[in-house]
């Protein structure tokens, strides 16, 4: 080998171990979990709907103190999303639990009104929990759970929410619940109406789940402003031990007719999911199929994410559940 020939391959070496290096220290710089596999899908112009971030999708990170609640609209705009849909438990025990809760709700309110307008996200709605039981039997437990509500009513009006999302629990009898749930809705939606607030029930469980009770709620009520929130996933009629949540489903209505009942009604749109296969489809719910059941009622509002996994991280999850519903609505 002569000279030449040995520096040739000397600074070949070189080049090529100085490359190796450099990549390796690149991975080892950036191992997130919270990196989806694939690349984030922006190709939303043909799209019929727009894309918002329900805040429960985030619900391990921030029950595990690894996301404090109060950054949601930063963490929702750096994934991509126009708005947001708060949950109020996870700030109703710091209000609750303050010396002046009043003074508490609006410290926090306001923090949350200068991020989301900081971060250029558009508040949507707050989904109320934990405030009683709306469809109960016994009046003055429901007109209390009405007043609690109420807080939640202002608030979303003070945020630029158009709505806030209801349960429906209580009665488990289907004459009784219908009643009871038409009487608190059409109170709540009384007051909300003065303030441009929308009230949406979401199939949520029970007989909140069964889309045909829900449709003759609405009737009943027949108010602009109360309305419904299909979600693509939560249509368990019954669980075992008559447990309301972390229990195995026995009964369950059928999902795509249930959306396609309570889309006459949406304000909103849940789009549910809870894992994928190697192709990025949902393998519980056939995504295709339910946008075009929204596409067919002429909604063209918000759809929210809203991951449940377990198996990859939440970041992971909503990511991959916002790269298929923009697939899906550019199919259809």
């Amino acid at each position: 080998m002569t000279l030449k020939h040995f520096n040739t391959l000397f600074f070949t070496i070189i080049t090529l171990s100085f490359l190796c290096l450099s990549s390796c220290n690149e991975k080892q710089k950036n191992p997130s979990e919270d990196t989806p596999d694939e690349e984030v899908n922006t190709k939303r112009d043909g799209l019929f709907f727009k894309l918002s971030l329900a805040q429960w999708s985030l619900h391990q990170l921030i029950n595990d103190e690894k996301l404090d609640p109060m950054d949601f609209a930063e963490t929702a705009s750096k994934m991509g999303f126009e708005g947001i849909e708060y949950v109020t438990g996870f700030y109703a025990d710091r209000i609750k639990n303050a010396t002046d809760p009043e003074a508490e709700m609006k410290l926090v309110l306001d923090s949350l009104k200068a991020r989301s307008e900081k971060y250029k996200v558009k508040n949507l709605l707050l989904m109320v929990d934990g405030e009683g039981d709306l469809a109960v039997n016994d009046s003055v437990a429901r007109n209390t759970a009405v007043n609690n509500h109420k807080k939640w009513i202002d608030a979303a009006s003070y945020l630029g929410c158009n709505s806030i999302r209801v349960n429906l629990f209580g009665s488990n009898d289907p004459e009784k619940w219908k009643a009871n749930s038409a009487d608190a809705l059409t109170k709540l939606s009384k007051y909300a109406a003065g303030k441009n607030i929308n009230v949406l029930v979401e199939n949520h469980g029970y007989l909140s789940s069964n889309a045909d009770l829900l449709v003759e709620v609405m009737q009943k009520v027949n108010m602009t402003n109360c309305g419904t929130l299909p979600d693509f996933g939560n249509f368990c009629l019954k669980r075992e031990g008559g447990e309301r949540w972390d229990a195995k489903c026995v009964e369950e209505y059928p999902r795509y007719e249930g959306v396609k009942k309570l889309m006459p009604f949406a304000k909103a749109v849940s789009a549910k999911s809870y894992s994928f296969n190697d192709k990025g489809q949902e393998e519980l719910i056939d995504y295709k199929k339910m946008l075009q059941l929204v596409k067919d009622a002429g909604y063209n509002g918000f759809i929210g994410v809203e991951f449940e996994g377990t198996d990859i991280s939440p970041k992971k999850g909503i990511l991959k559940t916002k790269n298929l519903l923009i697939e899906a609505g550019n199919s259809i």
